[in-house]
């Protein structure tokens, strides 16, 4: 499909696959495909957007807000019933507290002639989060379409892999989709097909060349990088605005440039300023000082994240080295008990030691005077 190309870029083998397993709107596909990668790699979008060019019928879910088993089995249903019927009939909300409601609430819904004879799916997002839930959602979900008997396929998105995923029960074994990080290569295609109508894509793509070799090595998070991208644009294209540089005047675009994406590095990830804030420092109406979390920023050498590990670190010194084994390891064997007694309880025992002793030749220099 043209329109599909153009929108999902740099990521054919994935949705190759994906429409072979998905095959016709009638046939039944595969019960269960678990989909992982790393953090902005392309996994909710290509998959949505599959999904919806297909027009095919499909529930997406967030297991993060959907944070507990009712919610995320209603929050199904709900989407599931929307889709089967019109906005008065499913104006009442379903509710469904265990998994064995919803496998029987599901068949309810899936019978409806919107939803018959094709392949419905469930896709969960952030799925790495089942696992924190009961022990049998898991294996139901992989089994799904066993346990209802519909043409059903439950799709989930997740950033850790399979292996670590799966329970020690043993449940139906998912196919298995991995979505490589993005190339160098990739993100200048992906990067420079954003570029605004009112400047050449030739130009658009000569900022992002210059904006992947600044970040690229530190920062490969296409979503961070689009970000940066649009950021500092305005600042790259000041000397064609002035008209004191043409299109083409690559290094005295980049004289203008390198010292905004330089002071850009420091904040990568930590949005520690907002975008409004940063225009401002960038056109020079504010002063860098006024910013808190720049100026604070550049006296901190270490990650943000990091500085906690180290306090953490710090205050986990302060245990004496026999007790870590004890602490950190979840097999480490029987402590032998020992009556320990306490420095101010030995003083006081010899303090009365000695006490008596005084008594006891007090009590002697009476019967026997000299």
């Amino acid at each position: 499909m043209p329109h599909l190309e153009n929108t999902v870029l740099c990521r054919e083998s994935q949705v190759s696959t994906l429409r072979s397993l998905f095959g016709e709107r009638h046939h039944f596909s595969f019960p269960s495909i678990f989909i992982y990668g790393h953090t902005a790699s392309g996994k909710t979008y290509v998959t949505q957007t599959l999904l919806k060019t297909l027009e095919l019928p499909h529930v997406f879910v967030n297991c993060v807000e959907c944070f507990t088993l009712r919610l995320l089995l209603e929050q199904i249903l709900n989407k599931l019933n929307h889709l089967s019927s019109s906005e008065d009939e499913c104006s009442t909300q379903i509710t469904c507290e265990t998994f064995n409601d919803f496998v029987r609430l599901f068949k309810q819904i899936t019978k409806a002639e919107s939803l018959k004879d094709q392949t419905v799916y469930i896709v969960l997002d952030k799925a790495e989060y089942l696992r924190d839930m009961e022990a049998n959602l898991l294996p139901g979900f992989l089994r799904l379409q066993e346990l209802t008997d519909r043409n059903v396929t439950v799709l989930l998105l997740s950033e850790i892999v399979w292996e670590k995923f799966r329970p020690n029960t043993g449940c139906f074994e998912p196919f298995v989709l991995y979505f490589p990080d993005y190339s160098i290569g990739n993100l200048q295609k992906i990067l420079s097909h954003d570029y605004p109508p009112e400047y050449s894509a030739d130009f658009y793509a000569a900022y992002i060349n210059i904006l992947l070799g600044v970040f690229y090595t530190v920062c490969r998070d296409l979503k961070e990088l689009r970000h940066l991208a649009v950021l500092n644009f305005p600042k790259y294209c000041e000397p064609v605005v002035k008209g004191e540089a043409s299109e083409r005047d690559t290094r005295k675009l980049w004289r203008n440039i390198e010292p905004h994406l330089k002071k850009a590095m420091q904040t990568v990830y930590l949005r520690e300023v907002s975008s409004s804030q940063w225009e401002k420092l960038q056109k020079g109406d504010t002063d860098s000082e006024q910013l808190k979390g720049l100026s604070a920023y550049t006296h901190v050498e270490l990650p943000y994240y990091s500085k906690f590990i180290l306090i953490a670190a710090y205050l986990a010194s302060y245990n004496p080295a026999r007790t870590d084994k004890r602490f950190f390891l979840k097999h480490h064997g029987k402590i032998k008990k020992t009556n320990f007694q306490k420095k101010h309880e030995k003083m006081g025992i010899r303090f009365a030691f000695i006490l008596h002793k005084i008594n006891s030749v007090k009590k002697m220099s009476v019967v026997c005077p000299m």
